[in-house]
């Protein structure tokens, strides 16, 4: 029994020899390990080999190889290993996969291409929809007037008082109400309604002119742009590049304003965007040798217009105007010529533009006014006093800040933006 508990200790550190009775040394090994089912017994084979008993694998025997675990060195997806075969034997035939039908794989189809279409012209915008301040302040007192039942002495001042207010200017609202008062006494006008239409009409007749711009076959064109500061010359000078570009012109900038800084660089987006040329000179260099080389430049590529920037200038500075004449005539070598000389009014100065376009003109020759920020005042009646005191017609109106919102004046559509009634 000693040895027995000697061998049972022994075998807890990793001995494997087993000495003692049988049931002593099972006894102990119940102590020292997990109890498990006895082995079978075996019967020996003729030969002398021992054949497992049914389910249970060979025990290893010394001198053979063992397979190596399923993750020592192995590829992750090899097979494991299979056990060897007794003698007596026979390997299963390894199950056969059925056979599989191939499935016919779809063949990729264009689909049909789109068609194309070209991106619709931005649509020109309502001066109806931009003039809404001028247009509350005319036809509100429109509205007062179609409102009565006869023509008094107070419908004549409610008109009078529209039209100042409007800036259409003293002189002209005393012709309108003079010719206004004529056709009344001479067709027997009786109804407010009728004397508003009659209004319309003269308002229209008066604005009438050729408003087109001019170019010329056999010159390099020159549009100079004029004005005080800050009525936006180079804007303009951006939007007419882009207008004129979409339709087919080959068109040169020359930023003729030398000595506002940003003047140029401005100019140069807008250049860019619009797919024109750009031709500058030095911050504070003579403007009038930008324009020339501008002219020579446009001629040495066949350019069919320039539009010439000046640096904005009070109209009552007499030196600043005589650099201006200087640069009209530097403007005016061949091959170029000035076949316009365009304004730049701010509408929302009103009378003080009537002043402004008197000194330019007799300095320039002034052609055409172009009005901006003409949706942002109710002073809107500054285009029919240039137009009636002066002869200078209003060719384009300035009616947002988008590159689309340069459009030509139509007297119709403005002088019906004012009187029309809402409907």
């Amino acid at each position: 029994m000693l040895n027995d508990l000697v061998l049972a200790g022994s075998s807890a550190v990793g001995a494997a020899v087993i000495v003692g009775g049988g049931w002593g040394a099972l006894r102990l090994r119940r102590r020292s390990a997990p109890l498990r089912r006895p082995e079978p017994e075996v019967a020996p084979e003729p030969d002398g080999r021992v054949s497992p008993a049914p389910g249970v694998a060979p025990p290893a025997t010394a001198g053979v190889a063992q397979a190596p675990p399923a993750d020592a060195g192995a590829a992750p997806d090899a097979p494991p290993a299979e056990a060897p075969l007794a003698d007596d034997q026979v390997a299963a035939p390894a199950p056969t996969a059925p056979a599989l039908t191939p499935t016919p794989v779809p063949q990729a189809t264009e689909a049909p291409a789109a068609p194309v279409t070209e991106a619709p012209a931005p649509e020109r915008p309502r001066l109806r929809d931009r003039l809404g301040k001028a247009r509350s302040l005319f036809g509100g007192y429109l509205g007062a007037v179609r409102s009565r039942d006869r023509i008094d002495e107070s419908t004549w001042e409610a008109l009078e008082e529209a039209l100042i207010l409007a800036d259409v200017g003293a002189e002209s609202t005393a012709g309108l109400l003079e010719d206004l008062r004529r056709q009344v006494r001479s067709d027997g006008v009786s109804s407010p309604e009728e004397l508003v239409a009659r209004l319309r009409d003269d308002l229209v007749a008066r604005l009438q002119a050729d408003r087109s711009l001019a170019l010329e076959e056999g010159v390099t064109n020159v549009w100079l742009l004029v004005g005080v500061n800050g009525v936006g010359k180079t804007t303009t000078i951006g939007k007419l590049a882009r207008r004129e570009c979409a339709e087919g012109r080959s068109v040169v900038v020359a930023a003729g304003d030398t000595f506002r800084a940003a003047a140029a660089d401005q100019l140069a987006t807008w250049a860019e965007r619009a797919g024109a040329e750009l031709v500058r000179g030095n911050e504070g260099g003579d403007p009038g040798a930008v324009i020339f080389d501008a002219v020579q430049h446009a001629a040495a590529k066949g350019a069919d217009l320039v539009l010439a920037d000046t640096a904005g200038r009070l109209h009552n500075k007499v030196n600043l105007m005589e650099e201006l004449k200087k640069v009209r005539r530097v403007a005016e070598r061949p091959p170029g010529k000035v076949t316009e000389a365009l304004l730049v009014l701010d509408a929302t100065t009103g009378q003080n533009g009537l002043t402004q376009a008197k000194q330019f003109a007799a300095a320039v020759g002034v052609t055409g006014v172009v009005l901006t920020k003409l949706d942002g005042t109710a002073k809107g009646g500054i285009a029919l006093a240039v137009q009636t005191e002066l002869g200078i017609p209003v060719k384009l109106v300035g009616i947002g800040e988008s590159a689309t919102d340069l459009v030509e004046f139509d007297p119709v559509e403005f002088v019906d933006a004012l009187v029309a009634p809402e409907v």
